[in-house]
């Protein structure tokens, strides 16, 4: 039988990530990415770039549950991807207890709109877009009323959740959400940093810097609630 040879950790990492050493810091922010495409019930093609919400949601209850964590840094740079899976992602990132951040870097489009506003704060980054558009199905589509009533339903349920988590108004969204002429093949609005801001769907440009600052002031502020409420 042939022996197994025992795997060399340098040789992971550089195959893993590029470098040979790993920098080791105890923190008390857990950092989640979410970049490429959502991936939800649907396996994705193994060339296209995913983050799957099934591996997501058990990090964020480990972070909820872990005392050492204090805060949550959510890094987004997504096309988008599955709707029921960037909800699932952006309602359990809402119903943390500890501060989140969430920072807008390159792109945050479609499903990841929801998300980039559910933190307790948001920020984008000058040059980084948002894409707005109603939801899109694909495969067959069966053409009956009680598809598009579910599709108009599901869209709600997107605008509900943007509605409350920014500062957006539900007419402004709708009229970027629903624009003609500015994306190619599709109707819609691109959104860039700033104007992101100007609409009150993100609450402010900045990049990783700023949102630690703002993540690391909200965890002193609940560090003082708590010290409070002890004494």
């Amino acid at each position: 039988m042939p022996i197994d040879k025992p795997r060399n950790p340098v040789v992971d990492t550089i195959q893993q990530l590029g470098q040979t050493t790993v920098p080791v810091l105890e923190s008390n922010i857990f950092c989640m990415t979410i970049i490429g495409q959502v991936e939800g019930h649907l396996v994705l093609p193994p060339q296209n770039k995913t983050t799957k919400y099934e591996h997501l949601i058990p990090q964020l209850v480990a972070a909820e549950q872990n005392p050492k964590i204090e805060g949550v840094l959510i890094v987004l740079n997504t096309v988008g991807g599955d709707v029921e899976a960037g909800l699932a992602i952006a309602e359990m990132i809402a119903s943390l207890s500890k501060p989140s951040v969430t920072i807008v870097l390159g792109g945050g489009h479609s499903i990841g709109v929801p998300i980039a506003v559910a933190g307790n704060m948001s920020f984008i980054a000058e040059t980084a877009t948002m894409t707005i558009h109603p939801i899109r199905l694909n495969g067959l589509v069966i053409g009956v009323p009680q598809t598009f009533e579910y599709l108009e339903k599901m869209q709600e349920r997107v605008v509900r959740f943007v509605m409350s988590h920014s500062r957006i108004t539900e007419q402004k969204f709708k009229e970027l959400m629903f624009k003609t002429g500015e994306l190619t093949r599709d109707i819609g609005t691109t959104v860039i940093g700033p104007d992101a801001v100007t609409y009150g769907l993100i609450d402010a440009v900045g990049g990783v810097g700023a949102a630690l600052r703002e993540l690391n002031r909200r965890i002193e502020e609940r560090r003082m609630q708590a010290g409070a409420v002890i004494q």
